[in-house]
C-alpha cells in the first residue's frame, strides 16, 4: 500500500519502503514520506540530523499498524453496478516516459473488491466523481488522508504492474491495475524530465568555479553551520545553515530558480546529499552535491582552504 500512516509497510505498492520523494514545501513533511519509496538515490537522513517527534511518530506507526481499516459499505449507484470478468491492468500502451517524472494519485482496494472497484471506476468515468474523494473514503491505503495523492514517482520506485500502469497511461485518465497489494485505480496528473541528483568531486568543482560565469550562473548553497563557515569558506555560496530549514525551506523557490544547476556543500558531503535530495524532490532539476563536503575540496583541489 502507498502511503503514511495506518497501514502495513509490505502493503506498499512501491519496490521497497526505504526511502522516498514527494513535492512538500517542509523537509520535515519529506521525512514522512521517507517510507514510501524505494530509489537507492534517497536515502533516510544520518543519525546526526533530527526531525520532529511527530515526523517520526508517524513514520513510525506507518511500519507498526497490524491490520488494515475496514471498508465501508458502498450505497447508492454504486452499489448497482455488477463486478467484471477483466482482470488485467487497463492501461493503454503509450510512450514509454523515459527520463520522466509522474505526478500520481491512485486508491487501493482489496484483492476479493472486484466489485468495489468497478463500482468506483464506474463513478468516476460516467459519474463526474472525483478519485482523490472517493480515495478519502473507500481507500485501503494511508495516502487516502491526502486524497490518494503519492506525489512525484519515477521508474525503479514501484512494483512492476504499478509501473507499467503508470508509465502507460495518458495524462488525466483513470486506470486500473492489479498488483500483490490488491486492486488499484490510478491517474497520472502531470510529468516532468527527471531531476537528477550527482555527486560532483571536488576537482571538478574547482576547475569550474575558475570561469567567472560560473559564480554567476550556477546556485551555491553551503549548508554547514555558521560556526563551521568561519573556520573554512568557499567563494560565492550562500549560507543556508541545516539547523536554520525552517525558516528558508519554505522559501526556498523563491530565492533560487528550480531550472538551474545548484551545488549543495558540507563539511564531508552527508548532510548536504540530504538537502539535495529534498531540493530534488521540490523540483530543482539539477543538484549536485560536492563529494567528500569541503573538506574533500581543501585536500584535493585547494590547498589554501583550512581543514578543521
Amino acid at each position: 500500500m502507498l502511503g503514511l500512516r495506518g497501514a502495513r509497510v509490505a502493503q506498499l505498492p512501491y519496490a521497497s519502503a526505504a526511502v522516498a520523494p514527494t513535492p512538500t514545501p517542509s523537509l520535515s513533511g519529506f521525512a514522512r514520506r521517507l517510507p514510501l519509496l524505494a530509489s537507492a538515490a534517497l536515502s533516510p537522513l544520518p543519525p546526526s540530523f533530527s526531525f520532529s517527534s511527530a515526523s517520526a511518530s508517524a513514520s513510525a506507526s506507518a511500519i507498526r499498524r497490524d491490520r488494515d481499516p475496514p471498508m465501508r459499505p458502498v450505497s447508492g449507484a454504486l452499489s448497482r453496478s455488477r463486478p467484471t470478468t477483466r482482470v488485467f491492468c487497463s492501461a493503454a500502451a503509450t510512450a514509454p516516459r523515459e527520463g520522466k517524472e509522474l505526478l500520481v494519485q491512485h486508491l487501493l482496494v482489496g484483492e476479493q473488491d472486484v466489485r468495489l472497484l468497478v463500482d468506483l471506476e464506474k463513478n468516476i468515468t460516467t459519474g463526474g466523481a472525483d478519485l482523490s474523494d472517493l480515495a478519502v473514503e473507500y481507500s485501503l491505503c494511508p495516502s487516502k488522508e491526502n486524497g490518494g495523492m503519492l506525489g512525484w514517482v519515477r521508474r525503479g520506485q514501484m512494483v512492476p504492474e504499478f509501473e507499467e500502469a503508470a508509465f502507460g497511461a495518458p495524462l488525466n485518465k483513470v486506470v486500473r491495475c492489479k498488483t500483490k497489494f490488491g486492486w488499484h485505480l490510478l491517474q497520472v496528473l502531470a510529468e516532468r524530465d527527471q531531476c537528477v541528483v550527482e555527486d560532483i568531486p571536488p576537482e571538478e568543482l574547482h576547475a569550474k568555479m575558475q570561469d567567472p560565469n560560473f559564480l554567476e550562473e550556477a546556485q551555491l548553497i553551503d549548508v554547514r553551520e555558521p560556526d563551521e563557515v568561519d573556520k573554512a569558506s568557499l567563494q560565492g555560496f550562500k549560507v543556508l545553515p541545516l539547523r536554520q530549514f525552517g525558516t528558508w525551506g519554505p522559501v526556498m523557490t523563491d530565492e533560487f530558480d528550480p531550472q538551474k544547476d545548484t551545488y549543495v556543500l558540507c563539511h564531508h558531503g552527508m548532510r548536504s546529499m540530504q538537502v539535495a535530495k529534498w531540493l530534488q524532490s521540490q523540483g530543482f532539476r539539477k543538484v549536485y552535491n560536492v563529494a567528500g563536503g569541503i573538506h574533500a575540496y581543501a585536500v584535493k583541489a585547494d590547498s589554501s582552504i583550512p581543514t578543521y
